[in-house]
């Protein structure tokens, strides 16, 4: 067995549904998790109505496990109606004060990174126009750029499969948008489940979001919603890669089948990557 990896593993806690967040730490830490990502619809359905105190709570709570807080993702599943693209201006303002205020949330509570995903509310729907979409959304990521470059986070689009979304769908869309947008908080997550799903190949697909320079956080996640090592995606070149590319951000493992139940899931899956990247070393 080789020196521990410098890839840091993290874990996102809707899994473990309805775990009071201080339990989620003690779990992922006791086992051997080295972070934690929030869904912040599962701590309220509006994080502007998580007070000061609790958010310092949260904090507290995080370095006493001795997890470290890596950030938020699913960020737009709550409040209703939310969209970074709609043509109707008053939408698209709402959903820029709510990214605001998740960005405060995030660097509150000691995160650094924004998971941008949230499929529905980037959707271009019939009727609208994908190049104006396409402008809208830029100049809603411009709006919140400011406020996480005042709060030293970075904000990350995920690239989704079309399964889940018609807007960014490759790594190659999300680097466009990125050139275009031109701001040094603004990164890229890759996502496992959606380029194996999505792109030629999972490797090109990965080595491409490592030569853009703009990756900066990593979901892992087998193609069948369960965590890595539950099917058939192969991680092991995967992660060859990311140690290749000495890559030094978080993997962290998102599920979509909770299934058996957390403690299985949670336990298998870093049993899993580490076993990978302990030989790999």
């Amino acid at each position: 067995m080789g020196k521990k990896s410098p890839i840091k593993i993290s874990i996102c806690n809707e899994l473990f549904q309805g775990w009071p967040i201080e339990k989620v730490f003690e779990y992922a830490a006791h086992l051997g998790y080295d972070g934690v990502e929030i869904a912040p619809y599962t701590l309220a359905d509006d994080v502007t109505e998580i007070s000061p105190k609790r958010r310092k709570a949260i904090r507290r709570a995080a370095e006493e496990a001795g997890i470290e807080m890596v950030g938020l993702h699913w960020l737009l599943v709550k409040p209703e109606g939310l969209s970074i693209n709609h043509p109707d201006e008053i939408i698209r303002i709402k959903t820029q004060e709510y990214m605001e205020a998740l960005i405060h949330f995030c660097a509150d509570i000691g995160g650094k990174i924004l998971v941008h995903g949230s499929p529905h509310q980037r959707t271009v729907r019939e009727g609208w126009d994908f190049r104006e979409s396409w402008d809208f959304a830029k100049e809603t990521f411009k709006v919140c750029l400011k406020t996480a470059r005042k709060r030293n986070v970075f904000y990350c689009i995920e690239p989704l499969a079309q399964t889940s979304t018609n807007f960014i769908n490759t790594v190659a869309e999300a680097i466009q948008l990125l050139k275009e947008t031109r701001h040094p908080n603004f990164k890229m997550v890759f996502d496992c489940r959606s380029a194996s799903l999505q792109e030629k190949s999972i490797v090109e697909a990965l080595l491409r979001a490592l030569d853009s320079g703009y990756l900066r956080h990593i979901h892992v996640n087998d193609t069948n919603g369960k965590g890595p090592g539950f099917g058939e995606t192969d991680f092991i070149p995967v992660l060859k890669n990311l140690i290749k590319n000495a890559y030094k951000g978080y993997i962290s493992v998102e599920v979509f089948d909770f299934n058996p139940d957390p403690q299985t899931v949670a336990s298998r899956s870093i049993g899993y990557l580490r076993g990978i990247l302990d030989t790999l070393q």
